[in-house]
């Protein structure tokens, strides 16, 4: 397998607002890692997949200190938050984070049986032997992949607020994915940076740890929120009415 150029690609989204990504990983765990920019400390938003070092592709952007907060448990969404000096996430997902138990691999033939067929069906991309198409550096073994363990050093819920100085973040509580997603919401400038809790793609409701009923309460509470601009986990970002037309989706399809 060939060596990488670069693990994560960026763009800059608008102004104090980065997005990073995994290219050569599968795209059911091509998570979105969003860096905001603020006056007295940055934050980042998830940390991928802990494959490559997420510290170097953001030392260009780094100029003060920055909080790292993980939106659920995730493998492609923690990877990378041991990384970081200051880590929140919410009580419900920090033991699984602090001390990772759950299935995470990079070989496709360890996953439970059906999972592929789950890929291609739900995202038309097909699975190789990897979940990664390149490596990070060289002699690096896929095989012996782990999500690196990251204590928290804060536990954050509703109504918590993640203060940048210029720009503050409240913490909605929006279980359903996993029992601790979070969502970040900037009521200024009517901004939700959701993780898995809605984006653009299929919403995974069928984990051991997700909950329909809860997911359901979640969207509904999002149908109230007056955003202008959300910030998935996935897929690319959309405003109030692509959100509303997701929700509804969802509702449907559950509730028949």
């Amino acid at each position: 397998m060939k060596v990488a150029e670069r693990w994560f690609e960026t763009r800059r989204v608008e102004d104090g607002l980065t997005l990073l990504w995994e290219p050569h990983l599968h795209p059911v765990w091509q998570s979105n890692i969003w860096h905001v920019r603020g006056r007295d400390r940055d934050l980042l938003v998830d940390s991928g997949m802990g494959i490559g070092v997420l510290g170097d592709a953001l030392q260009p952007l780094l100029d003060k200190p920055l909080v790292a907060v993980a939106t659920h448990r995730h493998s492609d969404h923690v990877g990378g938050l041991h990384e970081f000096a200051d880590r929140l996430a919410h009580p419900l997902d920090a033991e699984e984070i602090a001390a990772p138990k759950a299935f995470a691999s990079l070989v496709v033939a360890e996953f439970p049986e059906g999972f592929a067929e789950l890929m291609r069906d739900m995202h038309g991309a097909g699975a190789g032997e990897y979940l990664i198409d390149a490596l990070p550096r060289a002699h690096y073994d896929p095989r012996a992949y782990r999500v690196a363990p990251a204590p928290l050093t804060r536990l954050v819920g509703e109504g918590d607020v993640v203060d940048l100085g210029d720009r503050a973040f409240e913490v909605l509580h929006l279980p359903g994915h996993t029992p601790g997603s979070i969502g970040l919401w900037d009521a200024r400038a009517a901004t939700l940076f959701s993780g898995d809790a809605i984006y653009d793609g299929p919403l995974y409701d069928f984990l051991p740890e997700s909950d329909v009923a809860d997911y359901l309460r979640t969207m509904e509470r999002l149908r109230g929120l007056p955003v202008a601009a959300v910030h998935g986990g996935h897929d690319p970002s959309f405003g109030r009415e692509r959100m509303i037309e997701i929700i509804d989706g969802y509702v449907r399809s559950r509730t028949r």
